[in-house]
């Protein structure tokens, strides 16, 4: 199968090499287990990048994801704002993310189309949540402090633990209503795509943990996140697909191109799913 010069970037990369280039992203062992970095989003440049943009949502910018090499090994924190640029994005810089697909009892998924106040993606109808887990211990899955070994299962409990958390953020959907217990992790998949147009200065370029939940939780969206939300049945999102006057995000489309709808028929037996390789989709 023949890679695309960006992947072949990206692949490349040490963790040596990442560090050096963006020497904004702080080595994970110097990390300091906070969700965020204040103050990060308030240079005079700054101000220039986010002229226009929801003061919430810039703030959201100093949040701490996790900087990845190309194997989704953890390597350090970088702010949102460093891990969404473009500039960044195209020298091959990566990070972690999830995406919850939440369906009720009626086998219907609930969707979200993201507020108009967002600086990535904004507008766009998309899964349940998406978003991304924090550099520190809970949600990276791993103890820095005491050198904690990286393992793909502890990933997965941090990318839940992340997938809580938003859900509240964004939807106000109790914890209670999800526990962690009920989520099932599917796969992982890696793609790059810029935030609307190809000249965009903000874009996504993740390594996604896809992770699936039946319930009926009680939702309140936050309207700084949320524009609109519904449950839709297999039917009625193909529909959707087919309205030319509705966008969706890159991601949600990859995975309903590659892998929803025969998820969607087994819903009560996903483990046969289950993928523990990286599916580069770049």
């Amino acid at each position: 199968m023949t890679t695309s010069a960006y992947h072949q970037l990206v692949q490349s990369l040490t963790k040596e090499q990442i560090l050096k280039k963006f020497d904004d992203i702080v080595p994970l062992n110097e990390t300091t287990d906070t969700p965020s970095t204040a103050n990060s989003t308030n240079s005079n440049e700054d101000k220039e990048l986010f002229k226009g943009q929801d003061e919430e949502q810039i703030k959201l910018m100093e949040e701490n994801c996790i900087v990845l090499d190309y194997n989704d090994v953890p390597i350090g924190a970088g702010t949102k704002k460093t891990c969404h640029l473009m500039a960044n994005i195209n020298q091959g810089l990566l990070h972690r993310a999830f995406s919850v697909f939440l369906f009720d009892h009626n086998e219907k998924l609930l969707l979200q189309q993201r507020a108009d106040e967002k600086i990535t993606f904004a507008n766009m109808w998309t899964n349940t949540c998406c978003s991304h887990p924090l550099c520190v211990s809970s949600e990276l899955g791993a103890d820095t402090k005491v050198n904690e070994e990286w393992s793909l299962e502890k990933a997965v409990h941090g990318a839940k633990v992340a997938a809580q958390r938003k859900l509240d953020q964004e939807l106000g959907i109790p914890a209670e209503d999800i526990p962690l217990k009920k989520f099932k992790f599917l796969t992982r998949i890696h793609y790059m795509s810029p935030s609307g147009g190809a000249d965009s200065k903000w874009g996504e370029h993740e390594i996604d943990y896809i992770l699936i939940i039946k319930a009926n939780p009680r939702y309140t969206p936050n309207p700084n996140e949320v524009g609109d939300s519904k449950y839709v049945s297999k039917e009625e999102l193909k529909e959707m697909f087919k309205d030319s006057s509705l966008v969706f995000t890159p991601w949600f489309k990859l995975i309903c191109e590659s892998y929803l709808f025969k998820w969607w028929d087994n819903l009560d037996n996903l483990d046969q799913f289950r993928n523990e390789t990286i599916d580069r989709m770049l």
